[in-house]
């Protein structure tokens, strides 16, 4: 897959995931920018957040952002807003992600204009993270998010929380926003056999970069995770009725679903539970799939077929991706979903 254009995609998580009205209402604000084309949309009612993804012309795309953010901070009240995912507002993070023909750079200068507009022209506290933050200990989005919005209110108050953009106060209606350019993300849920949130818990602290903290001899000591550049929590998922580890892979290539599924099948053993399967929240690019369906053919000792689309299909049988809800790969797969929208050839 090419471009002779610039591509930039856009993947903003909103904190509604049980209205749809509101949801459509949304994504009828994006859609209603010529040049931006949405690909996806994911809803998840217990988490009460939607994640949609956008791509095309980066001017539009930014432009499709904004209204998705005006429409958001209209319909949504963060006061009454309940849900498992951690957040900040309405529109609780919005990153840039650029794909084809531009420079990280680019996306960096595009998350200050449209970070400044939201604070000035919708009165929205905006702090940019990953590549746009200006300090840092503002890069890294748990960071920012830690308090979430009940503690936000306080935070903000502080010196180093100051946002970057928009109002020094808090807005309770819709909290606050996130904007920054990033490397492509692969949100990745694995749900396990059990409802025990404490085992789900555990094995996101086993796995996660960040590892977990040990008492040995009345010290504390930091145990690193498994797997680098990935984050991870564990949560109760009502969706499904079971406990899930919720991942998110920064870098795929360095650590991809296939590691991340692996890595927790065999915690998972440790405790006597099984996968039950997993999930992609948005779109997962190509070559994560290819390297999954792989692996299944060198671990049955079988010739790794040309065809793409037997690889993938392999990949999802191992990852169990269709085993929580259907796993349709034109519109799950970056590459395929760009295609379908003409974006890409």
């Amino acid at each position: 897959m090419k471009s002779t254009t610039p591509v930039l995609e856009c993947v903003p998580n909103f904190s509604e995931g049980r209205d749809q009205a509101k949801i459509d209402a949304i994504a009828a604000a994006i859609e209603s920018v010529s040049g931006a084309h949405l690909l996806h949309v994911d809803i998840s009612p217990a988490a009460n957040r939607t994640v949609m993804t956008f791509a095309g012309d980066p001017e539009a795309v930014v432009e499709a952002a904004f209204q998705g953010i005006r429409k958001a901070a209209e319909v949504i009240d963060m006061r009454n807003q309940q849900g498992v995912h951690p957040r900040i507002g309405a529109t609780d993070v919005c990153p840039l992600v650029p794909l084809y023909n531009m420079t990280m750079d680019e996306a960096v200068s595009l998350s200050n204009v449209l970070g400044e507009r939201v604070g000035e022209e919708l009165g929205i506290p905006v702090y940019l993270y990953e590549y746009s933050a200006a300090m840092e200990h503002r890069r890294a989005l748990p960071a920012i998010r830690k308090g979430q919005y009940e503690g936000f209110g306080e935070k903000i108050k502080l010196p180093d929380w100051l946002p970057d953009y928009g109002p020094s106060v808090f807005t309770p209606v819709t909290g606050a926003t996130i904007i920054g350019a990033r490397d492509i993300l692969v949100a990745f849920n694995i749900a396990l056999n059990t409802e025990d949130v404490a085992i789900a818990d555990q094995i996101a602290r086993r796995v996660r970069e960040s590892g977990y903290v040990s008492i040995v001899k009345d010290q504390k000591q930091r145990v690193p995770g498994l797997l680098s550049k990935v984050r991870a929590i564990g949560w109760y998922m009502a969706d499904y009725n079971c406990a899930q580890v919720s991942l998110n892979l920064l870098d795929f290539r360095e650590n991809s679903p296939l590691r991340a599924w692996e890595s927790c099948e065999a915690l998972a053993k440790e405790m006597d539970i099984t996968l039950r399967g997993s999930e992609v929240i948005g779109l997962i690019p190509e070559t994560c799939l290819l390297e999954a369906g792989s692996y299944v053919c060198l671990k049955n000792n079988e010739e790794i077929p040309q065809e793409n689309q037997l690889l993938i299909h392999y990949a999802i049988q191992h990852l169990q991706l269709n085993n929580l809800k259907p796993f349709e790969e034109q519109e799950k797969v970056l590459e395929y979903a760009l295609a379908k929208a003409g974006i890409v050839s």
